[in-house]
């Protein structure tokens, strides 16, 4: 089974160490516009989630809320440039988790320690994953899925965008959890994976319900669980897989969408962009926008968010040393 191993220290020394040591930028803040680098292209979901928030968080504070996109490296670019600016209190990042609970694992000098670097701000939005099969496979649940896979150890094939990226390491934490072996085949694109299940080349994938609901409408294809720890709004109808099949009932995988900034950020600031953006998801357009591209609103408190990256830290470190030590 994989173990959860705390980072909390780790953050809760660097959100005091931040508190001790920062300017007191707050009173005349903001001074200019307040620049937000994003680390995907424009209208990927990170841009557009970024921009949707932009423009009433600009409303609140009186400044322009500048979308900077800086694509490259699963978004760790859009963080490495957010670090690079000028510490003034103007210079911000939205990210999903994978530059802050991954990247340092899977990617050779990073640059910046997420732990002691970067200074969580908010939690926006997160997605699940659905475990996606043709609609010819024979299995019509997880239960069967998982017997299946228990029947012919590792003959099951999964697709997914390569080593290390969220398919990637929620189907081998699914493997782990369900006590499976399940064979990786990893694709150029998420519509190369698409294909290869419609066609029947590989057996599954785990995918954004957006992705595969398409298909499912046309009869082509089955979500045979979903990964989020409740029925996710967008297919209320598709089982969450936690507590099925022997999967554990606190499972859950899921993709997050949030706002950070530097280390050294004042607290103030942080408390201020903090309590805008949860007044910003709690209006119920935005919640609608979000869910319109997959996403459910998910505002947290900067302790929260800080607890948030922690515990994913651990849980998908435990995976990828598990992957590691099976190459």
């Amino acid at each position: 089974m994989i173990k959860h191993i705390s980072r909390r220290g780790l953050f809760a020394a660097a959100i005091s160490i931040a508190a001790a040591t920062t300017p007191a930028f707050a009173q005349e803040w903001p001074s200019g516009p307040l620049h937000v680098y994003v680390g995907f292209p424009a209208g990927s979901s990170p841009d557009t989630i970024a921009r949707l928030i932009a423009d009433p968080l600009s409303e609140a504070l009186g400044q322009p809320v500048v979308i900077e996109n800086k694509p490259g490296a699963g978004g760790v670019i859009g963080v490495q440039q957010m670090l690079a600016q000028k510490d003034d209190g103007h210079s911000f990042g939205v990210t999903i988790n994978g530059p802050l609970t991954t990247a340092q694992r899977l990617i050779p000098d990073l640059g910046y320690d997420p732990a002691t670097d970067i200074a969580p701000v908010a939690l926006i939005a997160t997605t699940p994953l659905v475990l996606a099969v043709s609609s010819e496979n024979p299995a019509e649940d997880a239960a069967s899925f998982i017997e299946a896979a228990k029947a012919s150890p590792g003959d099951i094939s999964y697709g997914s965008v390569g080593q290390g990226s969220g398919a990637h390491l929620t189907a081998e934490l699914f493997a782990s959890e369900a006590g499976v072996e399940l064979f990786h085949i990893p694709f150029q694109s998420y519509a190369e994976v698409t294909t290869s299940i419609l066609g029947g080349e590989i057996d599954s994938g785990f995918m954004a319900p957006s992705a595969a609901l398409p298909h499912v409408e046309a009869g082509k294809m089955k979500m045979l669980g979903i990964t989020s720890a409740e029925p996710f709004p967008q297919v209320p109808d598709v089982p969450v897989l936690a507590g099925q099949a022997g999967l554990p009932d606190d499972f859950r995988a899921e993709l997050w969408d949030a706002f950070i900034a530097p280390a050294g950020t004042d607290p103030e600031i942080v408390e201020r962009l903090n309590s805008e953006i949860v007044k910003i998801l709690g209006d119920a357009e935005i919640q609608d926008k979000l869910l319109a591209i997959g996403w459910k609103a998910e505002p947290s408190t900067p302790e929260e968010f800080a607890a948030r990256i922690e515990e994913d830290t651990a849980l998908w470190g435990a995976v990828i040393d598990k992957t590691e030590a099976q190459e």
